[in-house]
């Protein structure tokens, strides 16, 4: 009879086969001629600095439960991704990794096809913290121009808060503000990025005392994944979206949210907007 799966040492042969990947004299080590591929135990544990005893027993299974410091530096020491970082934890843990927030500065040429695509739908890529990185031709016309503005102002709560266009555009802004800054505390909460939050909150409460008077309710919202939205444009009028925000898929700081136009002729209307390609 086979090994039932649940006795395997899985984090163990997980550490080797990641070890055994690893190209020794791209990271400084020796080339000299080794009887396997990769790096050696002792040099995992060099570059995680901890015990090569310690890295050795997880490989074979003995000594334990490793603390989730001991696998963030393994994971740092044998250059895993994001995913296999979370894998390695799940393994080595049974749980995912803290969160912790990375800075983005743009989407794949693949993410951007995609809201392309989209069009005549306004839809546009945000960070935890909801910086705008991507968008398409009609959340330009429809929405904001966030091309016009410089990347550090390209946020949402930003243009809410501190751009006239904003009020003039929401039928009930205080509403809309109120749930956005709900949201947004979730969001940001959920990705680790109170370090970033904290001076960006701290102008927009000296820019704008209506947000500083909401963020001091510190009330969050859950976070809706579809609605509709009832916006006046300044040329079309008023317009209906159904509104929806989606995860991207190994991603998990960035969101896509997309406003579907609620009818054909909605949809029509701002297509006669869009730039001819």
């Amino acid at each position: 009879m086979g090994v039932p799966v649940a006795s395997e040492n899985l984090l163990g042969s997980y550490l080797r086969d990641r070890r055994l990947k690893l190209d020794p004299a791209a990271l400084g080590f020796p080339a000299e001629r080794r009887r396997t591929p990769g790096l050696r135990r002792e040099e995992v544990a060099q570059r995680a600095a901890i015990s090569p005893t310690w890295y050795t027993w997880l490989e074979q299974g003995r000594g334990g439960a490793p603390s989730a410091d001991v696998l963030d530096r393994i994971a740092r020491a044998l250059m895993l991704t994001d995913i296999e970082r979370e894998h390695l934890f799940l393994l080595g843990l049974g749980r995912p990794p803290e969160v912790r927030y990375r800075k983005s500065d743009g989407v794949t040429p693949r993410l951007q096809r995609v809201l392309d695509a989209l069009d005549p739908s306004p839809a546009l890529i945000r960070t935890a913290i909801w910086d705008v990185l991507a968008w398409n031709r009609a959340s330009t016309v429809m929405l904001l121009d966030y091309g016009s503005l410089p990347p550090e102002q390209r946020n949402i709560l930003r243009h809410i808060f501190l751009d006239p266009r904003a009020r003039a555009a929401q039928y009930d802004w205080e509403a809309v503000a109120r749930f956005a800054l709900g949201a947004f505390r979730v969001d940001a909460a959920r990705a680790g990025a109170a370090a970033e939050v904290e001076p960006f909150v701290a102008e927009l409460c000296r820019l704008s005392p209506e947000f500083a008077a909401m963020w001091a309710e510190n009330n969050v919202r859950g976070h809706h994944g579809e609605a509709v939205k009832q916006i006046r444009h300044p040329i079309l009028g008023p317009l209906a979206f159904e509104y929806s925000a989606f995860a991207v898929d190994g991603r998990t700081d960035l969101s896509m949210v997309v406003y579907n136009p609620a009818t054909p002729d909605d949809a029509e209307r701002i297509r006669s907007l869009l730039p001819k390609s």
